[in-house]
């Protein structure tokens, strides 16, 4: 299994690709993702109910994503934890994204 990751950078760099697509898709949305280009994206809501009902929406459409709120997290500082991976395709990304919009929009976050 560990040949996978010794023997070339392909996973390593499609990891990188796919997190850098996704977190500046969805900052260019309007969306603030804290962290800095790493694979586990919190997106930042703050409030604890909210993202709570954000993380619901995006179980209906299909996309598996946490809401965290106190006291995993700090108080005013709920979020959704999104983890990107290699296994992830621009295709897969992309309709998180676009799910992100239209939940934001729908509960005016964006």
């Amino acid at each position: 299994m560990m040949d996978l990751i010794t023997d070339s950078t392909k996973f390593l760099d499609r990891l990188a690709g796919n997190t850098e697509h996704f977190r500046n898709a969805m900052t260019k949305a309007g969306v603030i993702v804290s962290g800095d280009n790493h694979p586990i994206c919190p997106v930042m809501l703050g409030d604890a109910k909210l993202a709570t009902t954000f993380a619901d929406k995006m179980m209906e459409k299909g996309i598996y994503v946490i809401g965290f709120s106190y006291p995993v997290v700090p108080k005013d500082k709920a979020r959704i934890r999104v983890q990107i991976s290699a296994a992830h395709s621009t295709e897969d990304i992309d309709r998180a994204v676009g799910a992100f919009i239209q939940i934001g929009k729908e509960l005016a976050v964006i």
